[in-house]
């Protein structure tokens, strides 16, 4: 997979593609990040990709030049899936990080200031949200959208590693998790745990998994209840 970044803080990027499984994705020729500084492809002479918006208000808009220029510097930019990082997006979450992997290219654009021309949003293929808050610039949403994709690209995470029972890949949170010490200040792991029974461990899991979702996530809950039923 070859994701292009479109972004005005490209150093933001250094320690985060280098670290942990997306270092290693990258090194194994799974993932191709390329960073791109849009302010590269203004005509300001000054280097400026912002401006003051019509009709007034405050804050500074992004301007629509230098991003479309960048773009389409970018070979197959018409092909790939180009995504544009927006509070107004739909919201992320994890069935998109998997429809996610399976495409070839991906470009994504973090904003900053005020917002977009809205001229931009027609340049890009959907719009994503990670969240219901608002962050200064789009490079942590950048961070957090190409890591969910990343790890679930196949060949990322061996099979002893595996997504697949992680929160959120089947409606549910996460069963509990426990290690070493068997006892640490009167809590004692589950002897289920301790069973060599894998059938009741799988059972006790599942179950951990639905009351955890049902107590903490009523709106996953649903989806989970809503799934078994189709079944």
């Amino acid at each position: 997979m070859r994701i292009e970044v479109l972004t005005l803080f490209p150093k933001m990027f250094e320690g985060f593609l280098k670290e942990s499984i997306m270092g290693r994705a990258i090194k194994n020729g799974l993932i191709e990040v390329n960073l791109i500084d849009f302010r590269d492809f203004s005509k300001n002479k000054h280097k400026k990709v912002d401006d003051s918006p019509y009709g007034g208000g405050a804050g500074m808009v992004l301007g629509v030049q230098s991003i479309y220029d960048a773009l389409i510097s970018i070979e197959g930019y018409e092909k790939a899936n180009k995504i544009l990082l927006t509070p107004q997006g739909k919201k992320y979450e994890q069935e998109m990080a998997y429809k996610l992997s399976h495409k070839k290219h991906l470009i994504i654009m973090c904003g900053h200031y005020e917002g977009y021309d809205e001229r931009i949003r027609d340049l890009f293929d959907c719009e994503v949200s990670i969240g219901d808050f608002v962050l200064t610039g789009g490079e942590i949403a950048a961070m957090a959208l190409i890591d969910s994709v990343t790890r679930v690209v196949p060949g990322v995470i061996n099979k002893d590693e595996s997504h697949l029972n992680d929160s959120f890949s089947n409606n549910l949170l996460e069963h509990p998790h426990y290690t070493r010490p068997r006892e640490f200040m009167g809590k004692k792991v589950p002897e289920v745990l301790m069973s060599g029974n894998h059938k009741k461990i799988k059972e006790w899991r599942l179950s951990e998994s639905i009351n955890k979702t049902k107590e903490r996530r009523e709106d996953l809950y649903m989806k989970y209840l809503k799934e078994q039923n189709n079944e």
